[in-house]
C-alpha cells in the first residue's frame, strides 16, 4: 500500500510540474517536454531491463539509439536514383563479398587441421581487399552525386512508423554481436566495451556519407502526423482556433504535439505492460536470481551467459526503438548530436533516480530528469535574477551569474542524484520485494 501511494504521489507531482510549465510558459512548451519525456522513459525502460533485471552495465546506450535513428533514414527517405545508378551495384557487391567471406570463415572454423589460423587470416585479408576494391570507387561515385542535396543512397520511401520496429531490430542485431563478444567479460570490462562499441557506431555514422550524409545531416524526414502549415490553411481549423481564442500557429503546434504524444504514449504503455508481465513471470524471477547471485543460479543449471545475452538484446531493442522515435520527432538525423558518454549518463541517472529494477520507477525517472534537463536553464535564470535583484543591472556579479544560468543543468542533475542517493538510496520508486 505504501509503495502504491508513493507511486501515485510521485506521478501526480510530475503532472503538476508539467501543468505549471503549461500555465507559466506555454502549453506548446509543456507538450514538447512531455514528448521528450515519453521517449526518455522508453529509453530508461530499455536500460532498466538490462541493469534492473540482470545487472548488466551498458554504457553504450547512445550507440544503440543512433542505430534507431539510422533506421529512420533508411526506411523513410526516398531512394536517390542517381546515386544508385552511380555506385549502388558496387555497394551491393562489396556487401556480397563480405557475406561470402564471413560464411567461408565460419565453414573453416568447423574443422580442425594444421595451419587453420593461417588460412583464416588469408581469407580475411583477401575478403577485405576484394571488398575495398569495389567499395571505395562506389562510395566516391555516390558521394559526388549532387553532394550538396543528396550524396547518399537514400532509403526505401516507406512510412516512418515502420522505422520504429526496424530501429529495434538494428539495435537487437548489434547487441547480439556485442554480447557474443563482451558478455563473458567482467562487469567493468563490459562497460568499457559497450562504450567503445557506441563510439565506433557513432563514428561510422558521422563519416560514411554514402549511408547517412555524415555531418551534413539528413533533414526533412517524413512525419506520421499532420504538418502545422496544412492545419493552419484548413477552414475548419481556423474556425476552431477562433472558438478557442488561440492563434492558428499556437493551436497547430499544440495539436501536432498532442498527436506525437498519443503515438509515444501508446508505445510506452505497450513496452511497460510487456516489461511488467515479463518481470512478474518465472522468466523475470530467474533473471533476478541470476542478477543477485550468478554462482548459485549457475549451480542450479541456469545458463547465465545465454540469459545475459537474451536480456541484453531485449533492452537494446527497446533503446533502438526509442532512438527511431527521437529521430521521428526531430524530423532529421544528425549523427554529431549523439554524444555517447554525456547522454548515456543522463539515461543512467533516470534509472537510478527512478529506482532500478522497477519499471514504473524508470518511467518516473525518465520524466523527472528530462523535465529538469530542459527546465534547469529557465529555473536557474529566474533564481539568479531573484538573488541579484538588489544589484544594479550592470553589476559584474549580477551579469556573471545571469550569464552562467545556462550551466545550471549539470549542477541540477548532480544535485538531484545526490539528494536521491542520500534520502532514498533505492530510488523514488524502489524495486518491490517479492
Amino acid at each position: 500500500m505504501i509503495e502504491a501511494n508513493r507511486k501515485v504521489i510521485a506521478f501526480a507531482a510530475m503532472a503538476i510540474m508539467l501543468a505549471l510549465v503549461g500555465l507559466m510558459q506555454s502549453w506548446s512548451v509543456a507538450l514538447g517536454i512531455v514528448n521528450l519525456c515519453l521517449i526518455s522513459a522508453i529509453m530508461a525502460l530499455g536500460v532498466n531491463i538490462q541493469w534492473g533485471y540482470a545487472g548488466l552495465f551498458n554504457v553504450g546506450v547512445m550507440g544503440f539509439a543512433a542505430l534507431g535513428g539510422l533506421a529512420g533514414v533508411l526506411v523513410s527517405t526516398e531512394p536517390v536514383a542517381a546515386a544508385w545508378a552511380a555506385g549502388g551495384s558496387g555497394i551491393l557487391s562489396a556487401g556480397a563479398i563480405a557475406v561470402v567471406t564471413i560464411v567461408t570463415i565460419w565453414l573453416v572454423t568447423r574443422y580442425r587441421f594444421a595451419f587453420r589460423g593461417v588460412l583464416i587470416a588469408l581469407i580475411v585479408v583477401a575478403g577485405f581487399l576484394a571488398a575495398r576494391a569495389v567499395f571505395d570507387p562506389a562510395v566516391e561515385a555516390i558521394e559526388s552525386t549532387d553532394s550538396a542535396k543528396t550524396g547518399f543512397l537514400g532509403g526505401l520511401g516507406l512510412p516512418i512508423l515502420l522505422s520504429w520496429v526496424v530501429g529495434g531490430v538494428f539495435a537487437a542485431v548489434a547487441a547480439w554481436v556485442v554480447g557474443k563478444i563482451a558478455l563473458g567479460l567482467r562487469s567493468d570490462y563490459l562497460a568499457i566495451a559497450t562504450l567503445g562499441i557506441s563510439e565506433i557506431i557513432v563514428a561510422i555514422l558521422k563519416n560514411e556519407d554514402w549511408l547517412t550524409r555524415g555531418v551534413k545531416n539528413v533533414t526533412g524526414l517524413a512525419r506520421p502526423v499532420p504538418y502545422e502549415v496544412d492545419l493552419q490553411q484548413a477552414a475548419w481549423f481556423q474556425s476552431l482556433s477562433d472558438t478557442l481564442g488561440l492563434t492558428t500557429v499556437d493551436l497547430s503546434s499544440i495539436i501536432v504535439k498532442l498527436c506525437y504524444a498519443a503515438l509515444f504514449t501508446a508505445v510506452l504503455l505497450a513496452v511497460l505492460w510487456l516489461s511488467e508481465t515479463a518481470l512478474r513471470s518465472p522468466w523475470g524471477r530467474m533473471m533476478r536470481a541470476i542478477r543477485d547471485n550468478e554462482v548459485a543460479a549457475g549451480a542450479m543449471g541456469k545458463d547465465v551467459t545465454r540469459r545475459h545475452l537474451q536480456v541484453f538484446v531485449l533492452g537494446s531493442a527497446v533503446i533502438g526503438m526509442a532512438g527511431a522515435m527521437l529521430t521521428t520527432l526531430d524530423g532529421q538525423f544528425t549523427p554529431s548530436s549523439y554524444q555517447p558518454l554525456r547522454f548515456t549518463f543522463v539515461i543512467w541517472v533516470m534509472v537510478i533516480v527512478g529506482g532500478s529494477g522497477n519499471n514504473w520507477g524508470a518511467v518516473l525517472g525518465g520524466f523527472l530528469i528530462w523535465f529538469f534537463w530542459v527546465e534547469a536553464e529557465p529555473i536557474g535564470l529566474w533564481l539568479m535574477d531573484v538573488m541579484t535583484s538588489g544589484l544594479a543591472a550592470d553589476n559584474p556579479v549580477r551579469v556573471h551569474l545571469i550569464e552562467s544560468a545556462a550551466h545550471m543543468r549539470l549542477m541540477t542533475m548532480g544535485l538531484i542524484l545526490l539528494l536521491v542517493l542520500r534520502f532514498t538510496p533505492r530510488g523514488l520508486i524502489p524495486e518491490e520485494k517479492r
